[in-house]
């Protein structure tokens, strides 16, 4: 009987649909004994999730994807610890306290501690967590000039090198972010930034453009810092771009169910904006309102 048992088992595993992810997967060996795995969800495009704001390119031969978040579609944010007041993690912890149908994409965003809280520059929802950090240092944060991404929810987004922010912002901005180095300042590349240095690896990086769309980049296969600044200033046409992160570099995108799996501290949250209703026109009797101050 137990012969039978087991023969039953094994066509019923090679005939019967596959086991829904995370549900409990029973394999027999060779000697009939049972063992219980789980089986490795996999992610799904969310419903209603609309076309993806990301797309694959290739520049000098290497395999980037590309996001833009459109001020008009679109609003920015960070987030960075959970409802436990713990770091997230990753992307995907993130994920699971969100619904995924009010999200464009998520991306890495800013250098980080062992505690995965960042080192840098931190706003989020208009509340500063860490001051701009302007001290000397080793390692890619340290390489001045570095830079804060930062603005509004729904616009004025810009990229600045840190003692440009610190000197000419003076209104605490809805979000900020800092990381570095600087990939491009003022269409230049960074002084300490080779063309194409020995340097390589999975990368990503953010720009604004001159009408005020934010272009994310992260790389598919291993780039040089030169490499990237040059795709921000070349195809994207931006005066300023700054390097998030390498290595750890994550992009969660539902329309495409792209989850990365890098270890993560800040993190860049673009979700859609609703849409507007059509605005009543006034009448030709209606006074108009005095702005308020």
């Amino acid at each position: 009987m137990k012969r039978v048992a087991v023969l039953a088992l094994i066509l019923c595993l090679v005939a019967c649909s596959p086991p829904q992810g995370g549900e409990a997967l029973v394999k027999v060996k060779l000697d009939g004994s049972e063992v219980e795995e789980t089986a490795t969800p996999s992610p799904a495009p969310s419903e209603a999730s609309g076309p993806s704001a990301c797309e694959s390119v290739t520049f000098e031969g290497v395999a980037l994807t590309h996001c833009v978040a459109d001020p008009a579609q679109h609003s920015i944010g960070m987030a960075n610890l959970g409802k436990d007041k713990q770091p997230f993690g990753s992307l995907a912890a993130f994920a699971a306290s969100v619904d995924p149908a009010t999200i464009a994409f998520a991306i890495n965003g800013g250098m980080y501690g062992d505690d995965l809280k960042p080192i840098g520059y931190y706003v989020q929802n208009g509340e500063r967590l860490k001051e701009l950090n302007r001290a000397d240092g080793d390692g890619n944060f340290y390489m001045k000039p570095n830079g804060v991404f930062f603005g509004n929810a729904s616009g004025g987004w810009r990229v600045l090198g840190s003692n440009t922010f610190f000197n000419t912002v003076g209104d605490r901005p809805g979000f900020g972010t800092q990381s570095g180095p600087m990939l491009l300042v003022d269409g230049k590349l960074h002084p300490e930034i080779q063309d194409d240095g020995p340097s390589k690896a999975i990368r990503n990086a953010v720009g604004v453009d001159g009408s005020g769309k934010a272009h994310f980049v992260i790389s598919d296969a291993p780039v040089s810092f030169g490499q990237l600044a040059r795709y921000f200033r070349d195809q994207l046409k931006v005066s300023n771009a700054l390097y998030l992160d390498g290595q750890v570099s994550s992009l969660w995108d539902p329309a495409k169910a792209r989850m990365d799996k890098g270890r993560v501290g800040p993190i860049i949250v673009v979700t859609k904006r609703a849409a507007k209703p059509a605005a009543a026109q006034p009448t030709a009797a209606a006074t108009p309102k005095a702005e308020a101050p």
